[in-house]
């Protein structure tokens, strides 16, 4: 079953009506920012075959992409690069990703929809909802758009660190990566806080006493 917008029409039964979905990509991953997207979509709006990023394959979510952004009023987005989050931990980079995309925004929402996490320094009406990318069509919309516009950014990542292909894995901890990482040692690109990389500089200072 796809999103729907239940929680919208819900949300102006209450009166809002620039009603933005929030969501982020790239939370898990050892390398790269972590990237929010808001999308505020018109009443009624229908996009055939939009739902949570994640079940979607990556051609559709690039069709999907250009979809939301003819249809969608809105549209901001907002990163938090690996340094910051080394600085502020996942968490926090993420509401700062998210308080960057609804500044984006050439009008502020009067009401926001989010999956899961709530911004307790954003004065606005909002309502966080459970694995709410796959029930609300608007994060499920602002899923779609995080999460391409960070696998293009990792994309310009290999370019930049081609030893690391992360072009393929887009900076999560799979078996390739992992090997890369342990062969090669970490890059900027990385998160130095995050356990493998950690673990990646231990075994690096054991080597200088091999």
């Amino acid at each position: 079953m796809e999103p729907s917008d239940f929680f919208e029409r819900e949300a102006r039964e209450c009166g809002y009506e620039f009603i933005g979905g929030l969501d982020e990509a790239g939370r898990g991953p050892l390398a790269g920012p972590v990237v929010a997207a808001i999308v505020v979509l018109p009443p009624r709006c229908r996009i055939s075959g939009i739902n949570d990023s994640k079940v979607v394959p990556e051609r559709e979510r690039e069709r999907l992409y250009g979809a939301i952004a003819k249809r969608a009023l809105a549209i901001g987005i907002g990163c938090a690069d690996e340094r910051e989050i080394d600085l502020l931990n996942i968490l926090q980079a993420t509401r700062l990703a998210m308080r960057r995309a609804i500044a984006g925004l050439a009008r502020s929402p009067d009401f926001l929809l989010l999956d899961a996490v709530s911004l307790p320094a954003v004065r606005l009406p909002q309502r966080p909802i459970i694995k709410g990318d796959g029930f609300s069509v608007s994060i499920a919309a602002a899923s779609i758009m995080a999460k391409v516009t960070r696998d293009r950014l990792m994309r310009e990542y290999h370019r930049r660190y081609p030893d690391y292909h992360f072009h393929a894995h887009k900076g999560y901890a799979t078996p390739e990566h992992l090997e890369l990482l342990g062969k090669h040692g970490p890059c900027p690109a990385h998160r130095q806080s995050f356990r493998p990389v950690l673990a990646s500089h231990e075994e690096e200072s054991w080597d200088l006493f091999e």
